[in-house]
């Protein structure tokens, strides 16, 4: 069984109060954590939970040293599943890679055989990082919103949090399944780029300092929400009647300001989005990005940088430094 020596980014506790410190290891695969599938890594995402676990906030990992990076895509050398053929094209993201046990941010990934997913027909090995654990979250929530009656003929869907890389695949896929697409963002120097993707209208996030009114002026079908707080509170009081909002996210905060005003007399749904779903939801909704939900703009989405660049780019996203999905390129 190949045992091949590599470059691994690899974060190791720091001193007492102090966050963890990232260093450039070289590792042989049986240095990685356990699993039976063995994986040569092409590609790996740049997560804002990746970026957190670097900073060592948000008590994301809790056993160190660790390799981050909570999605990957590759091709396999060897699996005890006979299913996966050496050679075979697989992204991998979820089930606590990057935090519980080694991730994507090495040259070689090891891994249990029923984490890994193949890819279906038209994904590539660059577009399946692109899409990553942002990609999937951005078609699992149109998935679900959907599947509770949501059409383009109701209304605009918002999108907050508009230059993330959930965000900005949500735009995306929206626009291409004919959605009427209102971005928010606060960064007002990307409207064209939000445009781009698909947004017909770019708006900047609303002043909440005066409190949040269990009911406003009723405007979205539907609100793809990375925020949180009280700007999916804002969101779920201006959702029009039967409106359905997906949230994932919390850099608002977690805390929700809210009333069962916006559920009792408009009848609004409040998805929660749980990305780390099981393998036959996974298949069906990464067939669907191949297919129906494929995105158009990936190309401007995405931003490929080499693994020495890592540690500034993660660093960069908790400044609000990034826009779109960053992935690291292997091979």
């Amino acid at each position: 069984m190949e045992n091949p020596e590599f470059q691994a980014y690899r974060l190791h506790a720091g001193a007492a109060g102090e966050p963890p410190q990232g260093r450039y290891d070289t590792l042989t695969a049986d240095q990685l954590s356990a699993g039976d599938t063995l994986i040569k890594v092409a590609y790996a995402g740049l997560n804002y939970k990746d970026a957190l676990a670097q900073a060592g906030r948000g008590g994301i990992i809790r056993e160190y040293p660790r390799i981050g990076g909570i999605d990957l895509s590759g091709t396999v050398v060897y699996s005890a599943d006979p299913a996966l053929a050496p050679g075979q094209e697989v992204v991998v993201h979820g089930f606590g890679i990057g935090v519980d046990c080694d991730g994507g941010y090495a040259e070689y990934a090891r891994v249990r055989h029923d984490w890994v997913l193949p890819l279906p027909a038209g994904i590539g090995l660059r577009d399946a990082a692109v899409l990553g654990a942002a990609g999937y979250t951005a078609a699992l929530s149109l998935h679900w919103m959907e599947h509770c009656g949501l059409t383009p003929a109701q209304g605009e869907v918002l999108v907050t949090g508009a230059t993330g890389g959930v965000a900005g695949v949500a735009i995306d896929i929206l626009s291409q399944r004919g959605y009427r697409v209102c971005a928010m963002s606060g960064k007002p120097d990307a409207a064209d780029y939000l445009r781009s993707l698909g947004a017909q209208e770019v708006i900047a996030p609303p002043d909440l300092s005066a409190g949040i009114k269990p009911l406003m002026s009723a405007r979205w079908a539907g609100v793809i929400d990375s925020v949180g707080g009280p700007l999916l509170a804002h969101a779920l009081a201006s959702l029009k009647p039967d409106g359905v909002a997906a949230a994932f996210g919390n850099a608002g905060g977690a805390d929700l300001p809210t009333s069962v005003i916006p559920f009792i007399l408009r009848g609004v749904k409040l998805l929660g989005i749980n990305a780390n779903s099981p393998m036959p939801l996974r298949r069906q909704v990464w067939n669907k990005l191949a297919a129906e939900y494929r995105p158009a703009h990936l190309d401007l989405i995405a931003r490929v940088i080499e693994p020495r660049e890592l540690p500034q780019a993660l660093a960069a996203m908790l400044e609000r430094g990034s826009t779109g999905r960053s992935i690291v390129r292997y091979s």
